[in-house]
């Protein structure tokens, strides 16, 4: 059973993440911000990780980045509901993450159908490979 790191600090989110890969086989463990998140990399191996961009303390830009350091066999999927993501002026703060260690991207609000293909295709591709899936 593929093991994935759930790490945001919206309940709503992770709960939803949580029932739909626990609906598919996966085991699920949930991680409220990313100082939680570095315990539960330390305690126990994943598969996949996903972690929010936009959390307090520890942002996940630098969660990324730590996470992809200490675990660089990992593939992270990074995830943001960035208000102004899709506008021409703003950075595409997602695509940033790819340079930080991220193996693809997700925005929210995303479908179960999205997470499941990402996740799916981080198992079974290399780390290295990075895509940037939009729903």
């Amino acid at each position: 059973m593929p093991r994935v790191l759930v790490v945001d600090d919206d309940p709503m989110v992770c709960v939803a993440i949580e029932v739909c890969l626990h609906s598919q086989g996966f085991e699920v463990t949930i991680a409220d911000g990313g100082e939680a998140g570095m315990q539960a990399l330390e305690a126990s191996d994943f598969d996949v990780m996903l972690i929010d961009v936009f959390m307090p303390h520890m942002h996940g830009f630098e969660s990324i980045r730590t996470f992809h350091e200490r675990r660089p066999e990992v593939p992270i999927i990074a995830m943001s509901g960035y208000a102004f993501a899709n506008t021409d002026r703003a950075p595409d703060l997602l695509r940033l993450t790819i340079e930080l260690g991220a193996a693809c991207c997700l925005r929210k609000p995303f479908t179960p159908n999205a997470l499941l293909t990402s996740v799916r295709e981080c198992l079974t591709k290399p780390v290295q490979s990075a895509r940037l899936s939009k729903r």
